[in-house]
């Protein structure tokens, strides 16, 4: 069983991989920066559960070919 902090380091360790000027916009909460999106998963606040949502959605898209199909 994988626990949720195991998910959230999981997160994290994707968000750090990618470029420095990466960013997220969610909804009304507005615009967030890589280092902005790794502080809110390590803080497990709303913003960070959504943008764990979010990357989980991205992974079992590529898991499951999703993103690949022609």
């Amino acid at each position: 069983m994988v626990t949720e902090q195991e998910i959230k380091q999981l997160v994290i360790e994707r968000l750090k991989t990618l470029p420095e000027d990466t960013g997220m916009s969610i909804g009304s909460h507005g615009d967030f920066g890589k280092n902005e999106m790794i502080t809110h998963v390590e803080e497990g606040d709303d913003i960070g559960k959504k943008i764990i949502e979010v990357e989980l959605n991205f992974l079992r898209g590529l898991k499951e070919g999703i993103l690949y199909e022609a």
